[in-house]
């Protein structure tokens, strides 16, 4: 089983994909935001393309575990991606993905030049490694089939 992940910005959209075997994410592409349905298509455009059997969106919560303002935004995503499709579509917890993208950067010793660009495809692939981790974890073999 093939996943897509999406994380969801003001300006860009990062995707990434997992193996066949949903067992390591990758980041595949960034997409421009343009409006919700736009994105959508172009979302779904990448599913295709790269057969994927469902799709992680994710979503900022707070403490308490409501989603934020972005949050909202991304739950508002996740069913325009179910209005234009049939693929199943997830919403995932992604707090500090952008965070965690970047100190990973670091910690792989990428130059302070290569870190100023975007991080949103890692960010996304950091939401569906969270994601495909704690599928694993929870032996949850219904997901991986």
């Amino acid at each position: 089983m093939r996943i897509l992940a999406v994380d969801p910005g003001e300006k860009r959209i990062g995707v990434a994909i997992s193996d066949p075997n949903a067992t390591i994410a990758t980041p595949l592409s960034v997409i421009t935001h343009q409006s919700r349905a736009q994105d959508a298509g172009r979302i779904l455009q990448l599913a295709v393309e790269t057969g994927v059997d469902k799709i992680i969106v994710g979503q900022n919560l707070d403490d308490e575990g409501l989603p934020t303002f972005s949050g909202r935004k991304a739950a508002r995503l996740a069913e325009e991606l179910r209005s234009q499709s049939s693929l199943p579509v997830e919403l995932w917890d992604e707090s500090f993905s952008t965070v965690d993208a970047r100190q990973a950067r670091l910690q792989i010793g990428v130059g302070r030049k290569k870190r100023k660009g975007h991080q949103d495809d890692l960010a996304a692939a950091m939401i569906l490694q969270s994601y495909l981790d704690r599928i694993t974890l929870d032996g949850d073999q219904n997901l991986k089939e």
